[in-house]
């Protein structure tokens, strides 16, 4: 396990430096000048000048690279273009917004998904097992940022039972705003677990082990829970670690809809206005946070199956 770990921390750590990488080249890329861009078209060219050297665009590009690598490896992203204060301390302030919102997605599409992905597995074929389909298909079909529009408008303007914009104060009243921006992002994993889970627990359901417990007359329910899920479960959490990513990117239309702080926001406006800091210290914080998150999906699975870690180990 520990030789397992070790491997895919080292192939985790090699994304993230190409990450960086491609990054800084398409940044590089982008035309426009980013000092000009930031201080407006009114700018005298002596302060165009004097930002472009606080920013280290006047350097070689190999030297603006390794000043780029050297700057992140000690955890200095920059200051901010627009009010100096250091990129750092800005995305920290708003990561916990858009954290809680991924998580509280994630967390309540698990807790309806798996249930309903058993369900439909051991109801095969029955009247519950095709309105789960149907329900499950719908929902995967329909992108967030349609949903998050339609449960603003419903929800929070119609009926009023939620607020419409914000993330609240207290801990009761953020939980309270995180109702619907989470609805909207986890509505459409909670088919896409059902779905994936009722075909793996179909899939291994024809295991020999799984025909011996059920030939000793153990209970369907005790067989599935017992026997089945803890393998049928692996290819769902591979696709909750990817799932991680994909929310984060769907964050930022919950974000706006509702206009709630967070990462998602924090980079549409840093785009809007050119702020390379601003994105480029975002993308890299998210990118390392999507891949810490996809680690540790991939020890959950070589804990629970030891044929993955073997099988990497050979």
């Amino acid at each position: 396990m520990l030789t397992y770990a070790a491997k895919r921390s080292g192939l985790a750590l090699a994304v993230v430096m190409v990450v960086m990488a491609l990054l800084f080249a398409m940044i590089y890329l982008i035309p426009g000048d980013p000092a000009r861009v930031a201080l407006g078209p009114r700018a005298s060219q002596a302060l165009i000048d004097e930002l472009r050297s606080r920013m280290g665009l006047d350097k070689p590009v190999w030297i603006q690279i390794l000043d780029f690598y050297r700057s992140v490896l000690t955890g200095n992203l920059g200051n901010d273009v627009l009010s100096g204060e250091s990129v750092l301390r800005i995305i920290t302030g708003q990561m916990p917004y858009t954290l809680e919102l991924i998580f509280g997605s994630m967390v309540w599409s698990i807790l309806v998904g798996i249930p309903l992905g058993c369900l439909s597995a051991m109801r095969r074929g029955s009247l519950v097992d095709r309105v789960t389909a149907v329900l499950s298909v719908s929902v995967i079909a329909v992108p967030a940022f349609v949903i998050a529009v339609y449960l603003l408008l419903i929800f929070a303007i119609a009926l009023q039972w939620f607020p419409a914009i914000g993330a609240g104060d207290d801990p009761l009243d953020q939980a309270y705003h995180l109702v619907l921006p989470s609805v909207a992002l986890g509505l459409g994993w909670v088919g896409y677990i059902a779905r994936m889970l009722r075909a793996s627990i179909l899939e291994v359901q024809g295991e020999n082990h799984v025909r011996t417990a059920r030939a000793f007359g153990l209970a369907e329910g005790k067989i599935v829970f017992d026997y089945v899920l803890r393998i049928a479960i692996l290819p769902t959490l591979t696709v909750l670690g990817i799932g991680i990513g994909q929310l984060l990117s769907s964050a930022v239309f919950a974000e706006i809809v509702f206009a709630r702080p967070g990462i998602g926001k924090l980079v549409y406006d840093a785009i809007i206005t050119r702020n390379y800091p601003i994105v480029t210290g975002t993308v890299l914080v998210t990118t390392v946070f999507f891949v810490l998150v996809n680690l540790v999906a991939d020890l959950m699975i070589a804990w629970l199956d030891p044929r993955v870690r073997r099988g990497l180990n050979r």
